[in-house]
């Protein structure tokens, strides 16, 4: 008889020990997007294997607060909505704002025309017009400004709007040229007053502007589309001179980001300016940057530096684009595949060509975004939300892709994978989420994590590699193995309430 107990109680002990691993069980919800054909699917099946990467989550380690995520309304995307009939419209700007979409948060659009406008144009046409009687922004009226407002109408959240200027117009400037040149010292206030006429005018519209920055690629772009030069200095000096003063005295409540261009030395070299005193940096409100420098190396040094330099400050991401690349159309492979170039394969100085080589346009948009996140960038945006098959419209013929790509005559939309890629990181982790530290047991995976404000936490992992990988993630005693597919992007979302 004590044996026959003896053997009842260690049965019940090992099935209140089930019972209490089971509860020891993480519970997620699993999606992934992959080269084998998943598109942002929900993973319901794991099958636990050998060998797992371990990623322990340690949520008491915390670091930037997310500003968001999105892209950019640009004339070249509004105008090829405005091209689709009503239904095929309302379907690319559901899939980028709507709940059961990407859900932007943060995007961008330009001041006076860019290179994806349809043509050269600024709202202040009129030569020497020095106090801006002429302002306006009826440029705007036929396609950027109803593809905002449908886009506020989509939205449940909302979205924060950054606008930059890719040049002054003409007349302002030293070479009296859309491309190049820079701002006329006798300009500064007219300039100046420009950006608040413009926040004005767009707040006539409904529309909040949140943020500016000062110029679009101030190193200039040689003389292929809009542009206006300035150093360090003299971008410092504008603001805190004349732009700071003058949207302060119009009570214009408006984020000042500078610099916006590449990451790399040249970004330490502007922090150093811009945040050297606190009279240099008191209208400094961030620094944003580009992934042109490299689409493959994100710059984690001069990255870690720039958030040194101005820890409480934003660090954002404004501008990315696999560029001097035609879309293809309808063939995910490729989007898959290393294939793809930028304009550094082909005129980036010899000892720079190793930051360009051929890489695949989802492999260089989720590692360029984790490795960002996990080195203090708090927003990250894309360019054109929208392209044609040429990859424009674009009046310099500066082709490139687009998340979503479509045909005007045959009515079509195609969803690429990159559209995909940025979801896995806008839907999920939303504005005013933390990102929180974590470990990783193997380093040819890339991991990011964030806390939002739900308590829900969000996790993103990508493997590039071809063969699937068991995963076992933890967080706080507890944890639930899983299995990524081979040159995939998973986003697990743990409901830690």
């Amino acid at each position: 008889m004590k044996s026959f107990n003896y053997y009842l109680l260690t049965l019940l002990f090992l099935g209140m020990l089930s019972c209490s691993e089971k509860q020891e069980q993480l519970v997620v919800e699993v999606y992934e997007t992959s080269a084998s054909g998943n598109k942002l699917e929900k993973i319901t099946e794991f099958t636990p294997g050998k060998n797992p990467a371990v990623i322990k989550l340690i949520p008491e380690e915390k670091f930037q607060t997310i500003t968001g995520f999105g892209g950019s309304f640009t004339e070249a995307s509004a105008y090829l909505l405005n091209n689709l009939s009503k239904e095929s419209r309302a379907k690319v700007l559901e899939a980028y704002f709507g709940d059961d979409g990407a859900k932007y948060s943060l995007t961008r659009t330009h001041m006076n025309s860019c290179d994806f406008s349809l043509s050269n144009y600024s709202y202040a046409p009129v030569d020497g017009d020095i106090e801006l009687t002429k302002f306006s922004i009826d440029e705007d009226r036929d396609d950027l400004i109803p593809m905002i407002k449908e886009a506020m109408a989509i939205s449940t959240d909302g979205f924060k709007i950054l606008s930059s200027p890719w040049t002054a117009p003409p007349w302002m400037k030293d070479n009296n040229d859309w491309r190049g040149g820079k701002l006329l010292p006798e300009y500064k206030d007219t300039w100046a007053l420009f950006f608040s006429k413009y926040i004005d005018a767009y707040k006539a519209e409904g529309i909040d502007i949140w943020g500016f920055t000062v110029e679009n690629e101030p190193l200039g772009n040689d003389s292929n589309w809009e542009s206006m030069h300035f150093t360090a200095e003299e971008m410092t000096n504008f603001v805190e001179n004349y732009l700071g003063p003058k949207l302060e005295k119009d009570g214009h409540n408006v984020k000042i980001l500078g610099y916006d261009q590449n990451r790399g030395e040249e970004l330490k070299d502007w922090v150093n300016v811009m945040y050297k005193d606190e009279a240099s940096s008191k209208y400094f409100d961030g620094t944003a940057i580009h992934w042109y420098g490299s689409t493959y190396d994100y710059f984690p040094e001069s990255l870690q530096y720039a958030h040194d330099k101005a820890p409480n400050k934003y660090l954002i991401q404004s501008e990315a684009c696999s560029d001097s690349e035609i879309p293809k159309w309808k063939d995910d492979q490729w989007y898959w595949s290393k294939e793809a170039t930028d304009w550094g394969w082909d005129w980036a100085p010899e000892d720079q060509k190793y930051l360009h080589p051929k890489y695949a346009p989802v492999n260089r948009y989720a590692r360029d975004i984790i490795g960002c996140l996990n080195n203090w960038v708090d927003g990250w945006i894309d360019w054109n939300m929208v392209l044609d098959k040429q990859g424009g419209p674009n009046w310099a013929k500066n082709w490139c892709l687009a998340p979503v790509i479509v045909d005007t005559e045959k009515d079509e939309v195609y969803f690429t994978p990159v559209y995909y890629t940025m979801a896995h990181f806008s839907k999920y982790i939303r504005p005013g989420a933390i990102r929180i530290g974590f470990e990783n047991s193997d380093d040819s995976i890339m991991v990011t994590a964030a806390k939002n404000l739900d308590e829900s936490i969000a996790v993103v992992v990508f493997n590039e590699d071809a063969e699937a990988k068991n995963l076992s993630l933890s967080l706080n005693g507890k944890n639930v193995d899983l299995r990524i597919s081979g040159q995939a992007l998973q986003t697990i979302i743990i409901q830690n309430k």
